[in-house]
């Protein structure tokens, strides 16, 4: 459209989500973003809209988006739409948002997210911020988020007063964290993590409210350049550490024997009817494979219980997980920083501990 233009900051407004759907269901993920979504729109007094692609989705999940906090929906709605196709998306997306100017646009960090967002933002002249595990519009926010997650002085520094969206995500392998900022083009744009952003209750009342805009779609063949034949589901047994009710993970700690370690956690997993998860020092030693991994380079979980055996607690791991309800650490380092964190700390060998807590487990179910 000829009248876009990406620096003329101030014609943007609104807060959108790209809401993720396959086969006409949509995405945790989704509904992750559109919670995170509502506090950054209410933050900034604007409308959140959640944004649709699909072919026969059902009004019912469409108007689910609101139930998490959306204000409106827009469904664009064609049969090349039904399967994911990164020309036929990207156009639709980006005509959208010439037409509408979104100040700010939030995708997952999916497989999809990740090939969308770049071509979206490249075609539309602005910025993205890739993998984000935290969002900020207002500066108090911001600031009392890095006291907690961050070594900067942040009473004796300076920030500039301003609603521009603050970025934050891992960099240099998660050793840092950086804070990225796009103040001169629109939208702003970020695909962030699954699972990082909780999803807030579901409220009925706001899914009955909902307004949904169903969008007259251009597109043809013509601006698709490839064809999906075929869709195969590969069945793969997968780690759901996000999806865990119970997690018991394990860090350098079991450097001196490391499978015995593992098995070890992987017993009192069976116990507790949990995965095992790692810190990013395992998976760096070859000790575990990545998909265990918890921490900012890896998955945010919060479950019910949450078990560190043989954790340091690192600022970077600590992110990943210092959001379960009920921690339990196990170290034998009195001053680890984990247990800055843990509800209940044990000092001690966790070769001898972990045997102990599955046995009292297995002895507590068997009485019950």
């Amino acid at each position: 459209m000829t009248n876009f233009d990406s620096t003329a900051i101030a014609e943007f407004k609104n807060v959108w989500v790209f809401c993720e759907q396959r086969e006409g269901k949509l995405s945790s993920t989704a509904l992750e973003l559109i919670s995170e979504g509502r506090k950054l729109a209410n933050d900034l007094g604007v409308e959140l809209c959640g944004v649709v692609l699909g072919s026969n989705v059902k009004e019912e999940y469409i108007k689910a988006l609101g139930g998490y906090g959306a204000d409106k929906v827009y469904y664009c709605d064609h049969e090349l739409l039904k399967d994911y196709t990164t020309d036929g998306y990207t156009k639709v997306i980006c005509d959208l948002v010439e037409a509408n100017k979104p100040e700010i646009v939030l995708i997952g960090a999916t497989n999809i997210g990740r090939d969308l967002g770049p071509r979206c933002a490249a075609r539309l002249h602005t910025g993205l911020t890739a993998d984000c595990t935290h969002l900020d519009v207002d500066v108090e926010k911001y600031k009392a988020f890095l006291k907690t997650t961050s070594t900067i002085d942040v009473d004796n520094t300076k920030f500039e007063e301003n609603t521009n969206l603050k970025m934050t995500r891992p960099a240099f392998g998660g050793h840092l964290m950086a804070t990225i900022i796009c103040p001169r083009f629109r939208p702003q744009m970020s695909t962030v993590r699954p699972g990082v952003m909780q999803t807030q209750p579901y409220d009925e009342a706001g899914a009955a409210k909902t307004e949904i805009v169903n969008v007259d779609v251009k597109l043809d063949k013509s601006d698709i350049h490839v064809d999906v034949l075929e869709v195969k589901k590969a069945a793969k047994k997968l780690v759901d550490l996000i999806g865990a009710d119970v997690v018991v993970s394990v860090g350098r700690g079991i450097s001196k024997d490391p499978e015995k370690g593992i098995a070890l956690a992987q017993d009192l997993a069976n116990a507790l009817g949990g995965v095992v998860g790692s810190s990013r020092a395992c998976v760096d030693a070859g000790w575990i494979d990545a998909s265990h991994q918890v921490g900012q380079t890896g998955k945010t979980v919060h479950p019910r219980i949450y078990v560190a055996l043989g954790i340091s607690g690192a600022i970077q791991h600590k992110a990943g997980m210092q959001d379960s309800e009920c921690i339990i650490a196990v170290n034998k380092n009195a001053d680890a920083p984990i247990f800055e964190v843990a509800s209940y700390g044990i000092v001690g060998d966790l070769y001898k501990v972990a045997p102990m807590l599955t046995e009292a487990v297995k002895a507590l179910k068997a009485s019950k």
